[in-house]
């Protein structure tokens, strides 16, 4: 069997931006949660059988008390924000697992399930959905791949590497030296996607790094410059570090938890509600394909 991790808070923003708006029968914006419904929809329809979605429920998270400059819903279209609770509860009704997560992140959530699916032996392939950066330290092997399903491309390890200049596992020191501005953490000056993807693809973490750029036996530009500075502020890409390397213990539950087995009765009233009675009728046809 495949496994579907999909991070539904790229999803949501995605779509906000991106489709038509839309009140439901109370005068509430659900135009987001209906295509997130659709999308998720036609993942099983092409074959997904264990879907699990995860969704920052809070954007806020234990990062915030780590780096004041961390993300934060300051800024996000209040319409936008309160089509979250909404999405989770449509999604239940649809029959996939949801993950909300509010001291943890959504990614930390799908990075957690990514570690039960790949230790789960009857799991083939495991796909987190979502072109994240951060979520590339999940990838291994072939076995756990991260897909960017708007633009249908797919990356093993072999692909992480490619794009970055690391493996997964260099991931989160590779996002302390350049930084994430969606995360909002800058990275250390003078470090920039080559500099720190040339130095990293040879000593692999922060710590390994020589302190002496003339100990460094990769040519970097500026190098004396790169290594004073990771000197001087070490500390700092530790501390960055740690906000982009993602946590495996969220409660997930088990790959049998995350199986479709059809919506619930109530998904019908539901997609009424939000002009979109497609939704239920296409969900029903499917568990009846099923069995």
């Amino acid at each position: 069997m495949d496994v579907h991790l999909v991070d539904g808070t790229y999803e949501l923003f995605r779509h906000f931006f991106a489709v038509p708006t839309h009140r439901d029968d109370e005068g509430h914006e659900v135009g987001a949660v209906r295509a997130v419904v659709g999308s998720v929809l036609r993942m099983l329809e092409e074959g997904a059988t264990h879907v699990g979605v995860a969704t920052d429920h809070v954007i806020e998270s234990f990062r915030n008390d780590r780096w004041p400059g961390y993300k934060t819903s300051a800024g996000v279209p209040e319409e936008l924000l309160a089509q979250f609770e909404p999405l989770e509860d449509a999604l239940r009704l649809l029959g996939v697992a949801v993950w909300p997560m509010v001291e943890l992140e959504a990614d930390d959530a799908l990075a957690s399930a990514a570690v039960v699916a790949a230790e789960d032996p009857r799991v083939e392939q495991v796909l987190v959905c979502s072109p994240d950066k951060d979520l590339a330290q999940c990838v291994s092997g072939g076995k756990v791949v991260q897909v960017d399903r708007r633009r249908g491309t797919t990356f093993d390890e072999t692909g992480v590497a490619e794009r970055f200049g690391v493996g997964p596992e260099s991931i989160p020191d590779y996002l302390a030296l350049v930084g994430d501005s969606a995360d909002g953490f800058p990275g250390l000056p003078g470090w920039g996607a080559r500099s720190a993807a040339t130095v990293l693809a040879r000593y692999g973490h922060l710590e390994r790094i020589p302190a002496l750029a003339d100990r460094w036996d990769v040519p970097v530009r500026g190098a004396a410059r790169l290594a004073s500075t990771l000197v001087e502020q070490r500390e700092r890409a530790m501390l960055f570090r740690d906000l982009a390397t993602l946590r495996t213990t969220a409660a997930v539950g088990t790959v049998d938890d995350w199986r479709w087995s059809g919506p619930a009765r109530e998904l019908a009233a539901w997609a009424r509600q939000v002009d979109a009675p497609g939704l239920a009728e296409r969900a029903d046809r499917l568990a009846a394909e099923r069995g």
